[in-house]
C-alpha cells in the first residue's frame, strides 16, 4: 500500500482526534475518505477513539472525576519491582507542577478498562482533550510543555522512560494485542506478518507512529487490515501499535 495515501481503518479509527470514553464504547465523529486510496483524517491519517458524550464528562470509573473537575492525586507507591512509581493509574494531574513534561508508560492493562487522556485546560469539555486512548497492554504518552492536565482511569501505574532508550537485544515478535511498542527497545525495525484478526477480536488494527503524542500528525501509516498483514517497521518509526491482530513476527 503506498506510504503517500494512508488507509483508513474501518473499525472507528477515522475521526480527526481520538476520543472516547473509558468503558471503551467508540463514537465517530468525523469520517473522511474512502476506503481504499485514501481516507481517515487530514490526509488519511487516524487516531482511533473518538469523541465522548456531549456532556463532556470524562470516564468516571476508578477516577471519581466530575464534568470539569479535577481529583486529588495520590503519592506514588513503590512498584512491585521496586521502582517508584511517576504517577498512579487513576487520577487527574496538573501538567508542570503534579508533573512535568516528558514521556510516560503504562503496563500489562487487561482489555479496554485504561483510559488515558491529554487536555489543554481544566474546562472537562470535548474541545480540552488533545489526544486520549482505550488502552490494552502497553501505551506510552509524551506529555508535552502546552499540555495542562493528564487523566488517567484505571490504568496500572505510569512510570517515566527516556524517548531515547534503545535495546541490545529489542524483540523480533510483537504480541497482537500488546498495545505499543517503542521501536529499538520493544521491537526490532524489519518486516513483520500477522495472520490478522485475533479470534474472538473486534477486528485489527495496526499503527506505525513517529512518536508517542498520539496526534493526527503523529501516525505514519496505519490500517484495519481483514486477512493476512504484512508491514515494515522502519528504524526512524518511534512506535509499533498493534490492537485485536494475531502475533506479528519478523520475517
Amino acid at each position: 500500500m503506498s506510504q503517500s495515501s494512508t488507509p483508513r481503518p474501518r473499525h472507528g479509527h477515522s475521526a480527526r482526534h481520538r476520543f472516547l470514553t473509558g468503558a471503551g464504547a467508540l463514537v465517530a465523529l468525523v469520517a473522511l475518505g474512502a476506503c481504499t486510496g485514501g481516507g481517515g483524517t487530514s490526509g488519511s491519517k487516524d487516531t482511533g477513539p473518538k469523541k465522548p458524550a456531549a456532556s463532556g464528562n470524562s470516564p468516571k470509573a476508578g477516577g471519581g472525576q466530575t464534568a470539569g473537575g479535577k481529583t486529588s492525586a495520590k503519592p506514588s507507591e513503590p512498584k512491585k519491582d521496586g521502582k517508584k512509581a511517576a504517577m498512579r493509574g487513576s487520577g487527574t494531574y496538573q501538567a508542570g507542577s503534579d508533573l512535568q513534561p516528558g514521556t510516560y508508560r503504562t503496563t500489562g492493562n487487561k482489555g479496554l478498562g485504561c483510559y488515558w487522556e491529554r487536555a489543554k485546560d481544566a474546562s472537562g469539555e470535548v474541545e480540552s482533550i488533545i489526544a486520549n486512548d482505550n488502552v490494552t497492554g502497553t501505551s506510552y504518552v509524551t506529555i508535552e510543555a502546552g499540555d495542562k492536565l493528564f487523566k488517567s482511569n484505571g490504568c496500572n501505574d505510569w512510570e517515566t522512560v527516556d524517548p531515547k532508550a534503545v535495546s541490545d537485544a529489542p524483540k523480533t515478535e510483537a504480541a497482537g494485542d500488546g498495545g505499543m511498542f517503542k521501536v529499538g527497545l520493544d521491537l526490532a525495525p524489519g518486516t513483520y506478518k500477522s495472520a490478522g484478526p485475533a479470534a474472538g477480536s473486534a477486528g485489527c488494527y495496526w499503527e506505525r507512529a513517529k512518536n508517542a503524542s498520539h496526534d493526527v500528525d503523529s501516525i505514519a501509516a496505519n490500517d484495519n487490515p481483514t486477512g493476512p498483514a504484512v508491514v515494515t517497521v522502519s528504524a526512524q518509526d518511534g512506535y509499533f501499535k498493534t490492537t485485536g491482530c494475531a502475533t506479528w513476527k519478523k520475517s
